[in-house]
């Protein structure tokens, strides 16, 4: 059964999250009727996340590649001994990457197509 963790900001505001069993059966509980306390805080639980993601968008950026925009999305768990945990998502990977580039209007095609009101004069 998945329980609550309470983590703490570095502003010291509570941040309460449902969190799931570990794999290996292990469980933190909680004393009285609270969640579970988090021994790091939020911030701390996510730099592996944030490390994750600046590795990724280095990889994407440099290159050939050169994309307009890249988006990232990670599944995350937290966990009041793990902190945050990339995981698999719905579609059984851990990293979903989309990159974008924006089209330029070139010498071949006009920036603004003519409309049909313009296509009866030639």
């Amino acid at each position: 059964m998945d329980g609550l963790v309470e983590f703490k900001t570095e502003d010291g505001v509570r941040v309460v999250v449902e969190s799931v069993e570990d794999e290996d059966g292990a469980r933190l509980v909680s004393r009285g009727d609270g969640p579970a306390r988090a021994a790091r805080t939020f911030e701390s639980s996510l730099d592996g996340v944030r490390a994750a993601a600046e590795s990724a968008l280095r990889v994407f950026r440099d290159g050939s590649l050169r994309p307009d925009s890249v988006e990232l999305e990670f599944g995350v768990k937290l966990s009041a001994e793990a902190g945050a945990v990339i995981t698999k998502g719905s579609a059984e990977g851990h990293l979903v990457v989309r990159l974008n580039w924006s089209p330029e209007p070139g010498p071949e095609r006009p920036a603004h197509p003519r409309g049909p009101e313009a296509a009866g004069r030639s």
